[in-house]
C-alpha cells in the first residue's frame, strides 16, 4: 500500500564510500534493482513506468533539480540502462558487496561510466544541489 501510494518516492540512503570496504547494508548495492525486480517485475505491485518514475522524476522535482530526472532536450544524461526480464539485486546481509544483474550501461553526466559489466573509469559525478541547476 506504501509503495502504491501517488507520494511515495523510491531512494536509498546506503552509503558505499568504496567497493569492497566495510560491511554495508545490502540495499547500498541493491535499492533500485529491487524494486524493479521484486516490485515491479515479480510482484506487480508498480508498474515498470510507475517505479522509475517514483526513482527519477518525482524525487528531482521535489528537491528542485530540473535538470535531472527526465529524458528530454536540455536535461542531464543520467541514464540507467538495464533489462527489465534480468534486473536483480543480488547483495545480501552475509554478502553486500554484489553489484545487481540486468544492468548493461550507466551514463552520468553524459559519460558512460559502466559498461558491458565494467567500471569505464569515467569520474563524472558531481554533488548537485538545487542552486547548481538550472531553473
Amino acid at each position: 500500500r506504501i509503495m502504491k501510494h501517488s507520494t511515495t518516492m523510491i531512494a536509498s540512503d546506503g552509503k558505499l564510500s568504496e567497493p569492497g570496504v566495510n560491511h554495508p547494508h545490502p540495499r547500498s548495492y541493491g535499492t533500485f534493482p529491487r524494486v524493479l525486480g521484486v516490485y515491479a517485475r515479480e510482484k506487480k505491485v508498480l508498474g515498470l513506468s510507475e517505479a522509475i518514475k517514483k526513482m527519477t522524476s518525482m524525487p528531482a522535482d521535489l528537491l528542485g533539480l530540473n535538470d535531472r530526472g527526465r529524458i528530454m532536450e536540455g536535461c542531464i544524461a543520467d541514464l540507467v540502462i538495464f533489462d527489465p526480464k534480468k534486473i536483480k539485486d543480488m547483495a545480501t546481509f552475509e554478502e553486500p558487496h554484489q553489484y545487481p544483474q540486468g544492468i548493461e550501461t550507466v551514463i552520468i553526466n553524459g559519460q558512460i561510466c559502466l559498461e558491458d559489466n565494467k567500471l569505464t573509469g569515467a569520474a563524472a559525478g558531481k554533488l548537485i544541489t538545487p542552486q547548481t541547476t538550472k531553473p
